[in-house]
């Protein structure tokens, strides 16, 4: 990563942790899942609000955390809002793979979400960059409810659940 790109990394970073956006209750959700990430102290809660063909008609957030995992799911809730099921999981699996995967290369379709490529390079911080998608995974699997949702728990990334590739747009 260049010097400019890992500046700009930690400038997004920043903005999102220090003013989150889509951060608060969402009143009227469907869907609320708690998650949280024990080996960093990381919390989230999740709420998700489905429309009427299923896509996430609103998505919010509060809980507490290091930078990392909040401005991700800041990033992330900003991208999924509108987005149907299989494009919320197409965005899932292809973010999984941008923080885990060597040699994956950042699709357009992720837009900012892409600065947090970076990640990759700490092993131990992937965890709390993935916090929010764990929960909007578990979000995406029911229509209402709530559930609880760790870290310390094997990610089923969609694409193992007979996700087609297709659903996945670069």
């Amino acid at each position: 990563m260049s010097l400019e790109l890992e500046e700009l990394y930690q400038e997004v970073i920043l903005d999102h942790s220090r003013r989150p956006r889509n951060f608060g209750d969402l009143a009227d959700a469907a869907v609320r899942v708690h998650g949280d990430n024990p080996a960093c102290g990381d919390e989230i809660h999740l709420g998700v609000k489905f429309g009427p063909d299923g896509e996430l008609q609103e998505i919010k957030f509060t809980g507490h955390g290091c930078a990392i995992s909040q401005a991700s799911a800041s990033l992330m809730t900003m991208k999924l809002k509108g987005k149907s099921r299989a494009e919320a999981e197409g965005m899932l699996r292809a973010f999984h793979d941008l923080v885990t995967d060597e040699t994956a290369e950042a699709p357009r379709t992720l837009g900012d979400l892409r600065m947090m490529q970076g990640v990759r390079k700490f092993p131990q911080r992937v965890k709390c960059a993935m916090l929010a998608w764990r929960a909007v995974e578990q979000a995406l699997l029911q229509s209402a409810g709530e559930a609880t949702i760790s870290t310390e728990t094997d990610f089923a990334v969609p694409q193992h659940r007979g996700l087609p590739d297709s659903a996945v747009t670069h």
